[in-house]
């Protein structure tokens, strides 16, 4: 006999749909629960309205966390300056445009 075990199997009743939270979609409420549109960009047709309560998806992104672009133009980078033998930090904002897509190759 195989015993299979399930991790996030059963869903919980009660639980916010995750498109609330997904930084793709769009959510328009109105006075009751029943009164409520959800678009989805991430579906394959621009206007995709989704009708029930998701609960799993593949293309989730948590709009509560911070986005890679949001993280990237709040980096600081560690420079070395060799001529005055300096180490110190800069805001990858503050930098040369080609030295930020030099930064992102090098990922």
């Amino acid at each position: 006999m195989m015993y299979v075990k399930v991790h996030g199997g059963t869903v919980q009743h009660g639980d916010p749909p995750l498109c609330h939270t997904c930084r793709h979609a769009t959510v328009v409420k109105g006075v009751s629960a029943r009164h409520e549109i959800i678009e989805c960009r991430r579906l394959s047709t621009p206007h995709d309205h989704v009708r029930f309560p998701v609960t799993s998806c593949t293309g989730y992104s948590d709009r509560r966390q911070p986005s890679l672009d949001d993280m990237e133009d709040i980096a600081w980078v560690l420079r070395t300056d060799v001529k005055r033998h300096q180490i110190g930090f800069v805001r990858a904002a503050d930098l040369p445009i080609s030295e930020r897509l030099r930064l992102a190759r090098d990922w």
